[in-house]
């Protein structure tokens, strides 16, 4: 309503404007003779033929001379004034004839000065558009700082608000008068903010439950797992066949792999996954051959010839990449994995294609969050964390990873730094 206000004066002011200039600006110069003056000029002329500078001239408000009948300069009221009969034509003066005792005796040549009214004009036309200009300069800039203080400091306020919000800093509240335009937001906004808090402390709350029970948990696995690893190495000292002693010394290695990962699990929970520590080293790409065989549990892994090269990486971590990407690609896609590597710009990449239905191109951003499960979860255990720990570990190896769909599957590409 203020701002309406504010046009609406503007307006009234600019209509005024108008109509003054209207009212005080002639429509057009007068360019008729002053009839009464130019009579009374003309009469005293007359009567004093003979000693023409001896009339009185007091009233006259015009330049005037007078010519004989030979069209000599008799009287001037100015000098340098005449120039002749032809410029006086020229400039639209006013010529009377001068008759002394009923005969011609000369003109009287009244000066028409329109050049002093059309500046005269000019002035007034520029004094209003001063003065116009003047007001709805200043009606504009009160509107101006109405509005800034109505509008872009109330905004600009907003702006920090959401800034604030956005970084995740709930604790400052949104103080802005009421009496505002935005008023009747800023209390929503407000009551926003303070729901927002309430959500993170319960998900931290939530969050916090979670971590305790995957500690614990963990803590428990760790019973039967050792329990695994102590008769695996009994039978190991018993066996004889060479397949059997190569079965058994894999279920000592999966277990010794399950109790790191279950320790590491346990860390990413309770300390977060910072305290998870990743040893790079120059290594021969040809431990990749070693780390697939071990991955391969159920013989479906395909892969091409290795190319050779030093990478930089840490085995222990890279096989738990592995195991934590093998491990997704049979529970989700049940299907055969292709493996291809291959250089590219300082790095070897490695994609890992299984054949499955992929995951929603929406989902793809999220998969490695913390705690993230997609839709396709349905029957299948999980606690959503393991391309979360891959991605630190290959981070941590000077790698990266990342997921994507493509025709007829999904890949997961990892590219480990030549050296």
């Amino acid at each position: 309503m203020r701002s309406r206000g504010v046009l609406l004066t503007m307006l009234a002011v600019f209509i005024a404007g108008v109509v003054f200039s209207l009212s005080i600006i002639p429509e057009g110069i007068d360019m008729r003779l002053d009839m009464v003056m130019a009579n009374d000029v003309l009469k005293t002329v007359e009567k004093n033929w003979e000693r023409i500078e001896q009339g009185d001239y007091s009233g006259v408000t015009q330049q005037f001379a007078v010519l004989d009948q030979e069209g000599l300069l008799r009287y001037q009221t100015a000098d340098g004034m005449f120039t002749g009969l032809n410029e006086a034509i020229r400039n639209r003066d006013a010529i009377l004839d001068v008759t002394v005792q009923g005969v011609t005796a000369g003109k009287l040549i009244i000066r028409e000065d329109y050049s002093a009214k059309l500046k005269q004009n000019k002035h007034q036309l520029a004094t209003v558009i001063t003065v116009s200009f003047f007001m709805m300069l200043v009606l504009g800039g009160l509107y101006v700082f109405y509005l800034q203080r109505a509008f872009i400091s109330p905004f600009k306020k907003l702006q920090g608000f959401a800034r604030n919000v956005a970084r995740g800093n709930l604790e400052v509240p949104l103080n802005m008068n009421k009496n505002n335009p935005f008023g009747v937001f800023t209390e929503s906004f407000d009551i926003m903010r303070e729901q927002l808090a309430s959500a993170r402390k319960s998900e931290y709350e939530a969050n916090r439950s979670k971590k305790e029970l995957v500690a614990s948990l963990s803590h428990d696995i760790k019973t039967p797992v050792a329990s695994i690893k102590a008769v695996s190495e009994l039978m190991l000292l018993r066996a004889m066949d060479a397949k059997d002693i190569r079965q058994l010394n894999m279920i000592n290695a999966k277990a010794e792999q399950i109790d790191l990962m279950i320790t590491d699990m346990f860390h990413a929970t309770l300390e977060e996954l910072q305290e998870l520590k990743v040893k790079g080293t120059e290594e021969y790409s040809s431990i990749l051959d070693d780390i697939l065989q071990n991955a391969d549990l159920d013989n479906r892994i395909f892969h091409d010839p290795i190319p050779e090269c030093m990478i930089y990486a840490d085995a222990l971590r890279l096989q738990q990449v592995f195991d934590n990407i093998l491990s997704n690609s049979y529970k989700y896609a049940n299907t055969a994995v292709t493996v291809v590597t291959y250089l590219t710009s300082g790095y070897l990449q490695i994609d890992i294609m299984d054949y499955g239905k992929g995951v929603d191109p929406d989902e793809l951003p999220l998969l490695f969050n913390k705690f993230y499960r997609g839709q396709n979860i349905t029957g299948q255990a999980g606690a959503g964390l393991g391309l979360y720990i891959s991605k630190y570990l290959m981070q941590g190896m000077q790698g990266e990873i990342e997921c994507s769909n493509r025709e007829g599957g999904f890949t997961v590409s990892l590219r480990l730094k030549l050296v």
